[in-house]
């Protein structure tokens, strides 16, 4: 359900410098060099994925799961984001170069990955994205979860950095028609990045991201976690 922001919140959410967002008042938070001693051994494991696809859809990758698991040293950061019984629910690595350059408007994240379509009150519309099934859940189900991004690359403002509006996250369900109004209240950010930080954000905030100016290797693991489970015999999908 949709609710209006307080001019509080919106006065909270004016610009700030990207280091001191918080995850809980901006819907985003960066963790510098986080991930940067673990780097070498990630692209490893995701090596062997496609690597002439923008967006890649993870499904039982062997080994990933150490490191994303709310005792791993990249599950670690969602677990002090939304608590210890979270766990990785999508993952898909985006591999911008300059022959995959795309560029995506302001929306949200709306959709989970499940194992199978099990028609559930509350949970659609439902669609199919890589072969792998999507359901739109219930907007407060999206609203408890944190979306972690792990850059293995330099993201300058040059080489199509997320946009991010600050405090969006808080609007609830934004309808289409009024995403660019939003967008325009909250105003924008560039979540600039070095290879190994790690940014955090609310997974329901309004982003988006342009095509690099200059382009260059830009890998990104993207990872979706939750606490939740699913009702009705719906099952999340994992990595």
């Amino acid at each position: 359900m949709r609710r209006e922001a307080s001019q509080a919140e919106r006065r909270s959410a004016a610009p700030v410098a990207p280091d001191s967002l918080d995850l809980a008042t901006h819907g985003a938070q960066v963790w510098r060099g986080a991930a940067l001693a673990y780097r070498a051994h990630l692209l490893d494991i995701l090596a062997g994925l496609p690597a002439d696809q923008a967006g890649v859809r993870i499904n039982a990758l062997p080994g990933l799961g150490v490191w994303l698991a709310p005792t791993g040293p990249i599950g670690a950061l969602a677990s002090h984001a939304r608590g210890a019984a979270v766990r990785p629910v999508r993952a898909i690595l985006f591999d911008k170069t300059a022959t995959t350059n795309w560029a995506l408007g302001w929306h949200q994240d709306r959709t989970i990955c499940v194992r199978d379509r099990v028609d559930t009150p509350g949970f659609g519309p439902w669609s199919i994205k890589a072969g792998l099934h999507h359901v739109a859940p219930p907007f407060d189900l999206l609203a408890r979860m944190v979306t972690l991004r792990v850059h293995f690359d330099d993201v300058p403002a040059t080489n199509a950095p997320l946009l991010i509006a600050p405090g969006s996250h808080r609007r609830g369900r934004v309808p289409v028609d009024e995403v660019a109004s939003v967008v325009a209240e909250y105003g924008s950010m560039a979540c600039l990045a070095r290879a190994g930080d790690v940014w955090a954000c609310a997974t329901p905030i309004l982003h988006a991201s342009d095509a690099a100016t200059e382009p260059a290797r830009r890998r990104i693991l993207q990872v979706d976690f939750s606490a939740d489970t699913l009702p009705g015999g719906l099952e999340w999908l994992g990595i």
